[in-house]
């Protein structure tokens, strides 16, 4: 399962600044907006050299087809001093679906502080996600039995399994613990990547928990419009991260959510923030 995440991170380079990619399928319509921005860092990442990604924002433009190739363009903006800025156009079709700008930063010293990490339970408590897939597909609607039902290379253990299962706590917070399935190697060009993956996966969920309400729903539409994350201190994705993740606000047909990502010893890794469009579907 990991092994297909990093054939897909390992783009095919087409021409200078151009490389293509290709989906495989998580049991979506539409590629996994996750890939998406996976991919387009990737690309990025491979125009720059001895910098690692700090920061990135991009939006999410048209739904991507998950049978045909992306290609994502390159513009290398900026090559600074310290800094190294990129924009990435993720194309298919001939229309982009994605666009994203990233900065890149040397390793530098300065101030530090951080929040604290939430007390929680350690995932080794927790369920595994053998029963948390299980519970789920008891009562899943049809659109997600496909998605949970295979094995997915990011594995997840919610802190309040009853909740994000049975909705059964309505609040815009929940904590998950994730991780890759596998073991990465040490490139942390390629954690980073992976982990840009992964923060897709749980952050619209947010929203609708303070609602009851599923992703899969059939009586909601529910897409990422945006995404930006930045990247405090090293980390391993094939170790467990704490996903910290809250909705401050929903309206008009849009809810906005945060994520603060904490490495086993309590370190802040990473910070999330996304908009998601969450509209009733009229019947």
């Amino acid at each position: 399962m990991t092994n297909d995440l990093l054939s897909i991170l390992d783009l095919e380079p087409l021409e200078h600044n151009l490389f293509r990619g290709r989906s495989y399928d998580p049991g979506w319509q539409r590629v996994f907006g996750g890939q998406v921005i996976g991919q387009a860092l990737m690309a990025a990442s491979r125009t720059v050299d001895e910098r690692l990604v700090h920061s990135l924002h991009g939006y999410f433009l048209r739904p991507g087809d998950p049978k045909a190739p992306i290609i994502y363009d390159v513009e290398r903006i900026r090559d600074g001093g310290s800094f190294t800025t990129r924009r990435v156009v993720a194309i298919q079709h001939g229309q982009p679906i994605f666009s994203m700008a990233a900065s890149f930063h040397l390793v530098e010293d300065g101030f530090e502080h951080q929040i604290a990490m939430p007390d929680v339970a350690a995932p080794e408590t927790l369920p595994d996600e053998a029963y948390l897939v299980a519970e789920i597909l008891k009562t899943a609607p049809a659109s997600a039995r496909a998605f949970w039902a295979r094995k997915r290379p990011i594995e997840i253990r919610p802190v309040d399994p009853e909740a994000f299962i049975n909705r059964a706590h309505p609040s815009p917070r929940q904590a998950i613990w994730i991780r890759a399935r596998e073991a990465l190697g040490d490139d942390p060009v390629l954690h980073r990547c992976v982990l840009a993956y992964a923060s897709d996966l749980t952050l619209l969920d947010a929203t609708l928990l303070a609602h009851g309400r599923w992703v899969f729903d059939g009586s909601l539409q529910v897409a990422s419009l945006d995404h930006a994350m930045w990247f405090h201190r090293p980390f391993r994705m094939d170790d467990w991260l704490l996903y910290v993740e809250d909705s401050p606000s929903a309206q008009g047909a849009r809810g906005f959510n945060r994520g603060s990502l904490f490495d086993r010893a309590g370190r802040l890794i990473a910070s999330t923030a996304q908009e998601g469009l969450v509209r009733p579907v009229a019947r």
